[in-house]
């Protein structure tokens, strides 16, 4: 139940904020550059600036910290998981032995900087879902994709599988929730016992959850057929995205600031 709270990721934070104003299509690729850039980061201590960084967009975005980091929290085993390997298989100057495991130096340091760089991934990622509406989103994507329409690529219905994804990640949690509730009023547990009863405890909650999901995916078919949903082929919108000068603005600001720290990475750090 406590693992469902921490789940934030798809989720939509509204807020009068500059970044919220900013074109999609610019959110998208500032977070591309970010995360790129990330990917060329050589040093641990480099993630410093990236902290900093960090801090800064979430001023921008005027969202609390604590939300923003509690998107970090269900990687936080896959970050343990991938660092406790560099830990106990990387080669190096030993620090100290336990039997035949040797901890090295240098698994330290490769075990802190995969952490680090997997945990800054998800961090900067979730600022895409926490501050564009999931039909903005859609719209960008789509926006960003129509130029590989005339080679057969289908940018609209990519667009929309993505969103209604997205859409419904809140949606089957709180299904989720509502089917373990139900299921501990009844007498279950899920956090007692073994592994392999935890893992029949879940049968219960599976199986609904599945039957729920593809009752409201056919819900969802009927509704749009019901609505003569063709495509985007025609289809006009409400709100055209348009892009102003403040989101080239935010795209090279945000460019040159990755650029520095990328520099700063490769000649100030051994």
């Amino acid at each position: 139940m406590k693992f469902l709270d921490n789940l934030t990721f798809g989720q939509y934070v509204p807020s009068e904020s500059p970044i919220h104003h900013l074109d999609p299509r610019c959110k998208i690729a500032c977070v591309l550059v970010l995360l790129t850039s990330i990917f060329m980061v050589r040093h641990t201590t480099s993630f410093i600036g990236w902290g900093l960084l960090l801090l800064v967009v979430t001023s921008f975005s005027r969202l609390p910290l604590r939300l923003v980091v509690k998107t970090a929290k269900p990687v936080l085993i896959l970050a343990l998981f991938t660092a406790s390997i560099h830990i106990f298989f990387t080669k190096g100057t030993p620090v100290f032995s336990l039997g035949i495991i040797t901890v090295t130096r240098e698994g330290l340091r490769m075990a802190a900087f995969t952490a680090l760089r997997l945990l800054f991934l998800v961090l900067f990622a979730s600022f895409l879902t926490l501050t564009t509406k999931p039909m903005e989103l859609a719209d960008g994507l789509e926006r960003l994709f129509s130029p590989l329409t005339r080679f057969g690529f289908p940018a609209h219905e990519l667009a929309m599988m993505m969103t209604i994804a997205l859409r419904f990640i809140p949606t089957l949690l709180d299904e989720t929730d509502r089917i373990m509730k139900a299921q501990l009023a009844r007498g279950a547990y899920f956090d007692k016992g073994s592994l392999w009863k935890r893992l029949k405890a879940f049968l219960p909650v599976l199986i609904p959850l599945f039957i729920i999901v593809f009752q409201r995916a056919e819900d969802l078919s009927t509704a749009m057929e019901a609505r003569c949903y063709r495509g985007g082929k025609g289809r006009t919108r409400m709100h055209p995205l348009t892009w102003r000068t403040s989101d080239t603005i935010a795209l090279l600001g945000l460019s040159l600031v990755t650029a520095l720290l990328l520099i700063a990475d490769r000649t100030l750090l051994p």
